[in-house]
């Protein structure tokens, strides 16, 4: 299973990758929109993770070029979590959305449940 990771904060890019390889995931980590957007349309992945504020194109961006193409497992995560945030991932065809700060094991859990509720 492969996972890309879109983040911009290197700490938080790293711990996600730590908990993810840990149980079994194959894992990208870019730290850019630009790049992330790029990686989602040209390879196969099982599941990305957004950074929403992050450099060049931001996660809603992201999505919303994802979308027209494939229908990936997508979770966002932000440290601006209102509810107008929240209606745009939605609107835009967000799996989860989870608040900064989280916990590393609680994302790798929800990471577990959109895989298997999509398989």
């Amino acid at each position: 299973m492969r996972i890309l990771i879109v983040e911009d904060e290197e700490r938080i890019a790293n711990l996600l990758r730590m908990y993810l390889q840990r149980e079994g995931f194959h894992v990208d980590v870019v730290d850019n929109g630009d790049d992330g957007s790029e990686r989602a349309l040209q390879e196969h992945y099982d599941l990305i993770i957004l950074d929403v504020l992050m450099p060049g194109k931001d996660g809603f961006f992201v999505l919303e070029e994802i979308r027209k193409q494939k229908s990936t497992p997508v979770i966002l995560l932000s440290a601006k979590y209102g509810e107008e945030e929240q209606q745009r991932g939605r609107d835009l065809g967000v799996n989860e959305f989870i608040p900064k700060p989280f916990s590393p094991s609680a994302v790798v859990t929800k990471i577990k449940e959109i895989i298997q509720n999509v398989n």
